[in-house]
């Protein structure tokens, strides 16, 4: 059962690094949340590193930028391992064929950028679906819509036997009050239909590999004893968090606020009635990171 808890610094001694999720927990894609940042900045007064794990369909400087843009505090943080860099390594080595069907919005076209760790990089190219050796998606054309409208391209592409490049496996995200989709929905509908989805961010296990590198380059020889994960997102945070058998801490007032009761901490019995139905356990639960 999980231990609910009010303040991070209740278990944070127990911990030399922390790999937190950050929209839902550090910011709502619009404005940081300030208790959260300020309990990132605590941590790291005291020596603890602060990895950010995300998610995000792109590489780690524009994330780093993003963060800037909406206020989120450089010192709460020491480094940044995203989906999108754990996909772009798979992609430049050609995962997905040289010729890539794209789905994603105009801003993600960073996620093309060079990559110059990859020795001899596939030559990729973007080219329309029927001429595609397989499909790189970061996202929606259009997040609002139903992803049912991509089934025709889908059945199209199953037929040809692409392999679908999810770039961000989350299912939805809350963007202020409004809920978007994201890769995962789409790579999901695609795997129903018979698809071959290749995953690369949580639950998966290439994103904590990329995070413990971080890690290692800041110079921290940390065991998974002593990392602590942070998220809002029970199949991609937590349940990648049991999967590396990492201890969590789930934040109830994220994507789940509403099945929890979520206000400023959860209802005991809904979370944990939404725990069993989800079939995870986290070591902790806060309702607002802080």
């Amino acid at each position: 059962m999980t231990q609910i808890i009010t303040h991070l610094s209740e278990i944070s001694e127990r911990y030399d690094a922390l790999f937190v999720d950050l929209w839902g927990c550090i910011h709502n894609g619009l404005d940081p949340f300030p208790s959260a940042v300020k309990a990132m900045q605590d941590y790291r007064a005291k020596g603890g590193a602060v990895i950010f794990v995300t998610n995000a369909p792109r590489h780690r400087a524009s994330v780093e930028v993003q963060l800037g843009k909406i206020g989120v505090a450089k010192d709460s943080w020491d480094d940044i391992a995203t989906s999108g860099d754990s996909a772009r390594f798979a992609m430049y080595q050609g995962v997905a064929g040289e010729k890539v069907y794209f789905i994603g919005q105009p801003h993600d076209q960073n996620f093309f950028d060079p990559l110059h760790i990859v020795e001899n990089p596939a030559p990729i190219q973007q080219v329309p679906l029927d001429q595609a050796e397989g499909i790189v998606c970061c996202g929606p054309f259009d997040p609002l819509a139903d992803p049912e409208i991509n089934r025709a391209d889908f059945l199209y592409a199953k037929q040809k036997g692409l392999k679908l490049l999810c770039a961000n496996p989350d299912i939805v995200v809350d963007r202020g009050e409004s809920r978007e989709w994201c890769a995962g929905a789409l790579a999901k509908l695609y795997t129903e239909m018979g698809g071959e989805s290749l995953y690369f961010g949580k639950p998966h296990p290439p994103i904590y590999d990329l995070a413990r590198r971080r890690l290692a380059a800041l110079g921290k020889d940390i065991s998974d004893a002593r990392i602590l994960a942070i998220g809002d997102g029970v199949l991609t945070d937590i349940r990648g968090a049991m999967g590396e058998d990492i201890d969590s801490l789930f934040i109830s007032g994220g994507l789940a606020a509403q099945e929890t009761k979520t206000i400023d901490q959860p209802d005991p019995a809904l979370l944990s009635a939404y725990l069993e139905k989800e079939m995870v356990n986290p070591t902790y639960t806060i309702g607002r990171l802080r």
